[in-house]
């Protein structure tokens, strides 16, 4: 009976231990001396984290961010790729199918139900609302244990070695670094090509409503530059101990009930909690690490000397690389790996 009784015991410890987070990993060496948990760790704080969000429909962009950075540099990168429950197991055949099982990852899940009650939907751009578009919000919440990341939107083309991005030295009391909408020329004639003026689309103007009086009690000059927030290197400990997330929340909110700004204006919703939080609070990057405006037009294109002394190319607009119309495709197919399973194809005339 007390055999019985100590089998009994074993198994209800068992059943009632806390189930441990599962984790999708991949690295490119094996080390059979130690755990693959002890590897894992070992390589992350050894690597440049790069931190980028993979969509369902917008896969193979993912992909292609990510075959630049590691194609382009002899550093030691460590990618954590953020998706939704449903395509966790698309991203890892993607990965383990191709010339990317090489290399080194995580896969980490994003739990949409966060944004309930601080992001209403709309219809005039809905690309802007999905979820995966606020994983940059919630940073020190992910299963990331690394003191400095670099974040990259999912529309983009490293040329340049990303350990020069990596190595930006933060300015004291700076959680972010990013790149002024004004510090590079050639933007603001890209900005012009398409039939737009700049002041509206690189400043403060382009993205918060100024005739809203919580707006205006800001204080913050309209023709302030203003930044993109598809490229930026983060400190997560300054992040943490100024409350970023809890601040850039407080303004999801505060526009959820007020209507402050809406995805019909430049930036969407994410953006703009981001230009208020971080107003005055940033580090600025060599504009070069983040030439913007390529899907703004389907026929602006920049001057091919200019490419060639970029470093990273943002397709930011409506006109994807992968889609029809699109400018500078070639420079976007060159890292671009097909979909093993077919279902994300290129649209092409």
């Amino acid at each position: 009976m007390l055999l019985v009784l100590m089998v009994l015991l074993l198994l209800y410890n068992r059943l009632m231990r806390p189930p441990v987070p599962r984790r999708y990993s991949g690295s490119k060496k094996e080390h059979p001396k130690s755990s693959p948990e002890q590897e894992l760790d070992s390589e992350e704080r050894s690597s440049i984290p790069v931190v980028i969000c993979a969509s369902e429909e917008r896969l193979g962009g993912a992909m292609a961010t990510i075959n630049s950075v590691q194609s382009n540099t002899e550093a030691s990168v460590f990618f954590y790729i953020i998706t939704l429950r449903d395509s966790i197991k698309r991203v890892k055949q993607y990965i383990e199918n191709t010339q990317l099982k090489k290399i080194k990852y995580k896969i980490l899940e994003f739990n949409p139900m966060v944004l309930k009650g601080k992001v209403k939907p709309e219809s005039s751009r809905p690309d802007l609302l999905r979820p995966l578009n606020f994983v940059r919000f919630y940073l020190p919440l992910l299963a990331i244990n690394q003191k400095k990341l670099i974040y990259l939107d999912d529309d983009i083309i490293v040329q340049g070695d990303i350990k020069g991005l990596y190595q930006i030295k933060l300015q004291s009391g700076h959680a972010a670094a990013f790149a002024s909408d004004c510090d590079l020329p050639s933007s603001h004639e890209m900005v012009r090509s398409v039939g737009m003026q700049p002041i509206s689309q690189t400043t403060y103007m382009g993205f918060l409503d100024y005739r809203k009086q919580e707006v205006r009690d800001l204080g913050i000059n309209p023709t302030k530059c203003s930044f993109n927030p598809g490229v930026f290197v983060a400190d997560i400990g300054e992040w943490k101990r100024q409350k970023i997330t809890k601040q850039l929340e407080k303004w999801l909110m505060e526009n959820f009930r007020d209507n402050l700004y809406s995805s019909a204006m430049a930036g969407g919703v994410a953006t703009p909690p981001m230009l208020i939080v971080f107003n005055d609070k940033y580090t600025t990057i060599d504009p070069l690490w983040h030439v913007r405006h390529l899907g703004w037009s389907p026929d602006a294109r920049y001057a091919e000397s200019f490419l060639q002394k970029a470093q990273l190319l943002h397709w930011n607009g409506r006109f994807k690389p992968w889609d029809f119309p699109c400018v500078h495709m070639e420079r976007w197919e060159k890292w671009f790996i097909p979909d093993p399973s077919g279902r994300f194809s290129l649209m092409r005339p």
